[in-house]
């Protein structure tokens, strides 16, 4: 495939400003508004959608989030409308009495209220690692802390690809590894990587992948995506709809009703899964997102980030090795540099960024450019 180039042209972002954000929202593509334009017309006309309309948008989708993510069985894949609702369907199908859940410190909370109440009911722990104090071989110590604390009383790992707050990596092949040894299930929250980070299913085999779709995966709020693997097949849903359940395709015969399930993981799908506006708008962005492929978004990002971050970290700020984080989404910190003046000096120069922690969280895209970042780099060297 062709080396990515910048792609703003293909979104209408505001020159004033400079969007180092997609970890908070994306910013929406041209073609994915007006898929939802298009698709929110045709509810003004409800005669020209069929049955099939409930069916094949959600079809599709599976098979282009199959296609980013390696995923032989698209029937594996179901629509959902949030990452809590995810996690809420892996808690409720397994068992963790007398045994721990790890988690990374400091995740998203997303993942992290499910199995609160999940030990909480069932009688496990949390074993909660946290990042080391230290910057020097933090994101290395903090894979090595996690891989230790996976013993046999480990009933499940949950945690993302990378940090939401700073982008650390998380070594996924290792932990998944460790977690067969030790026989528990592995549980990754996708959010934050999936799309604009390569994710191999067949690499990683993980128990369930679980991703909103507003950020990475270029969406609109209130959809989003999962995988779980047939760990889960005969577990119960968090609702039982109709078009879960076996032969639903057949309107006319919606009132024999079916104890059979559609097959794979489709029993976990969302109702009301068919999202005539929503789900054109998701297609239309994990098509672009194929076209460009997520290695050369993240080759793109890293391209963009990598001179600009040298010449950061020779005046006192730190980030992660690159080898350690991601490209797309990363964290500056600096020891002495109250996080309130970095606020104030950015703001004022119009360059978009989040605050988690102490971190201050930079997440660049396509649309961005090395000259962009420079500007960052340039506000928070003038800051000193």
């Amino acid at each position: 495939m062709q080396k990515l180039t910048n792609q703003a042209k293909k979104f209408n972002l505001d020159d004033s400003v400079v969007y180092l954000n997609g970890a908070f929202m994306s910013p929406q593509l041209k073609a994915v508004s007006e898929a939802g334009m298009n698709a929110l017309r045709i509810k003004e006309n409800p005669s020209v959608v069929s049955v099939g309309d409930f069916f094949d948008t959600p079809d599709l989708l599976r098979k282009e989030f199959s296609k980013m993510i390696n995923n032989a069985n698209t029937e594996r894949v179901v629509l959902l409308p949030s990452v809590s609702y995810g996690m809420g369907t892996v808690t409720r199908n397994i068992d963790v009495r007398g045994r721990k859940v790890v988690l990374a410190g400091e995740q998203f909370p997303s993942n992290v209220y499910p199995w609160m109440r999940l030990v909480n009911e069932q009688g496990g722990r949390l074993e909660i690692i946290n990042p080391p104090d230290e910057n020097t071989r933090r994101a290395s110590q903090w894979n090595e802390n996690i891989l230790d604390a996976i013993d046999q009383n480990t009933a499940v790992v949950a945690i993302g690809h990378v940090h939401w707050a700073d982008g650390t990596l998380f070594d996924l092949e290792e932990i998944r590894q460790r977690t067969r040894d030790v026989g528990s299930l592995l549980v990754i929250d996708g959010t934050q990587s999936v799309g604009a980070l390569p994710f191999d299913i067949q690499k990683i085999q993980p128990d369930a992948l679980v991703c909103a779709g507003y950020k990475w995966l270029l969406g609109p709020y209130g959809l989003g995506l999962a995988y779980y693997s047939d760990t889960f097949d005969g577990g119960i849903p968090i609702e039982e709809n109709w078009i879960n359940r076996l032969h639903s395709e057949d309107f006319a015969g919606l009132v024999d009703y079916e104890e059979a399930y559609q097959p794979g993981s489709q029993r976990y799908g969302m109702g009301e899964q068919s999202q005539f506006i929503l789900a054109p708008m998701l297609l239309q962005a994990l098509k672009q997102i194929n076209d460009w492929g997520p290695g050369n978004i993240q080759e793109y990002c890293s391209s963009i980030v990598s001179e600009p971050l040298d010449k950061l970290s020779s005046h006192g700020y730190w980030v992660e090795d690159a080898e350690y984080r991601a490209s797309h989404l990363f964290g500056l910190r600096h020891e002495s540099l109250p996080i309130d003046k970095i606020k104030t000096a950015l703001a004022e120069a119009k360059i978009f960024v989040s605050y988690r922690g102490t971190s201050v969280r930079v997440s660049p895209y396509v649309h961005n450019s090395t000259e962009q970042v420079e500007l960052l780099v340039d506000s928070l060297i003038k800051i000193l």
